[in-house]
């Protein structure tokens, strides 16, 4: 009896978990948060890394990452942060059509740095999935 009792109970759990993630499913597509992976945009990076080289501590480095949205609906990126508080993501606040290209600018601080560095920013849009990673990378060096 009290087998049939925990397996009824096992049951239900997973018949109101698969119900609550379609509820969650259904509630982003009607915000139009996410979008499926066949119709929605797409973030195609040119390069998701940049290597800075070498610089002396307290330059500031910045780059420019240049991707195209390549899906079927307008791309909308709602944030983008770093892995640190050296690094300073900015993006564009309006949405990039199907087909056309924006930039993704990061500024790097080594003012308190030394050594090899690795930024991780984390963008994320209505895109499937939500999250994209571009990398900063370099190594900071002392100056003389």
């Amino acid at each position: 009896m009290k087998k049939l009792f925990l397996g009824l109970i096992a049951i239900s759990l997973l018949i109101a978990c698969n119900n609550s993630n379609q509820a969650n499913s259904n509630l982003s597509a009607a915000n139009g948060t996410t979008a499926t992976a066949g119709d929605g945009p797409v973030m195609k990076f040119e390069k998701e890394t940049h290597d800075f080289g070498k610089i002396k501590q307290g330059d500031k480095v910045a780059y420019d990452f240049k991707f195209t949205n390549t899906g079927k609906s307008p791309l909308i990126i709602s944030n983008a942060v770093a892995s640190c508080g050296c690094t300073i993501p900015t993006w564009p606040h309006t949405p990039i059509k199907p087909g056309e290209g924006a930039v993704i600018k990061v500024i790097f601080n080594s003012a308190t740095k030394v050594g090899l560095q690795d930024k991780q920013i984390t963008i994320t849009a209505n895109t499937n999935p939500a999250q994209n990673l571009v990398h900063l990378i370099g190594e900071v060096q002392l100056p003389k």
